[in-house]
């Protein structure tokens, strides 16, 4: 298993207001936009994210970062193996990720997820 990409998502109250500040502030454009979520990405650097969430469309909590990694099903069973929480089953979303949360030793909640 290796991880492709990490990208922090914070939960916002506004995403108009917060866009505007990573875009005004860090000089971050928008790459993705789904209405619930939104990336920005360094214009120059595009590996360089963060995503910004009001609420998760089909899981329970919004994560504190999304994972993605080359293999989600080894990473799956490889969490449950270890006993960890898992808050939102391993699913098939159908803006083309598969993915599932699991909460950490700390209780932060993580997406693991792969394209």
């Amino acid at each position: 298993m290796a991880v492709n990409r990490v990208v922090p998502d914070l939960r916002s109250a506004s995403l108009p207001d917060a866009i505007a500040f990573y875009t005004g502030v860090l000089g971050l454009r928008v790459v993705m936009d789904h209405g619930w979520i939104v990336t920005l990405a360094d214009p120059t650097r595009p590996e360089v994210q963060l995503s910004l969430m009001t609420h998760d469309e089909t899981a329970p909590v919004v994560p504190v970062a999304s994972i993605q990694v080359d293999d989600v099903d080894a990473c799956y069973r490889a969490a449950v193996e270890s006993g960890a929480e898992i808050v939102h089953e391993l699913t098939d979303e159908p803006w083309g990720v598969r993915r599932f949360f699991v909460r950490d030793p700390d209780g932060h909640v993580v997406n693991v997820l792969a394209h």
